[in-house]
């Protein structure tokens, strides 16, 4: 079975909201290893609720930490040391396909020495990047872009989301990575929602398994 690792190109891109369609088109499985910040309710949380299927699991985190901040102040602030080995351990075994959530975007700090991008390393995992479409997302979008292709990161390509301009197209030409598909304003969110999504991201995701 395939783990997949959804990143995105910085904070409140949407992350979430893509892993719960993502989760939901291939009756995954669900992790999010590190949750920094729950005063309203954790992201696994709220995929759970998001899930229509009977299949998925939605696994326990391995660092649950209050604090609102980077992964690693917010683990200081608990005194706690974020350990990447800890995390890999902890991997979820599961018959299916693991789709695992990130904090923030590839460069975040786990600890005082090791990054998203360190983790993703060492799971072994396919990247699928959302980019939020916003003045300056082509600038973060590159990056990150950047960042996966020097640290040699296996990627399966874009998922874009919201609407301001269509950077898209020069996004996936620069960056080199494909698109995968485009997520436009979707309203209010519940479950229905997110399983009317789910059914066109199948037949996208389809092209690439």
């Amino acid at each position: 079975m395939a783990t997949f690792f959804i990143t995105g190109i910085g904070t409140g891109i949407g992350k979430t909201v893509i892993a719960a369609i993502v989760t939901e088109a291939l009756k995954a499985d669900y992790w999010k290893p590190v949750q920094a910040g729950y005063e309203d309710g954790t992201d696994s949380q709220w995929v759970k609720k998001m899930l229509s299927n009977d299949k998925s699991i939605v696994h326990p985190e391995t660092y649950k930490l209050k604090f609102p901040a980077s992964p690693h102040i917010a683990a200081g602030e608990e005194g706690v040391r974020i350990s990447l080995e800890k995390i890999v351990a902890s991997k979820p075994k599961t018959t299916r396909d693991l789709v695992i959530e990130g904090a923030g975007g590839l460069m975040v700090p786990l600890n005082e020495k090791e990054f998203v991008a360190d983790l993703i390393n060492m799971l072994d995992a396919t990247v699928i990047i959302v980019s939020k479409n916003y003045l300056g997302s082509i600038n973060h979008s590159l990056l990150t872009a950047a960042v996966l292709r020097d640290r040699k990161i296996n990627v399966m390509g874009w998922i874009f989301n919201h609407e301001y301009l269509d950077y898209e197209n020069d996004i996936v030409q620069w960056s080199g990575y494909p698109w995968i598909a485009s997520v436009r304003d979707l309203g209010n969110i519940d479950r229905s929602v997110i399983y009317a999504q789910s059914v066109g991201m199948r037949e996208h995701l389809n092209l690439f398994l």
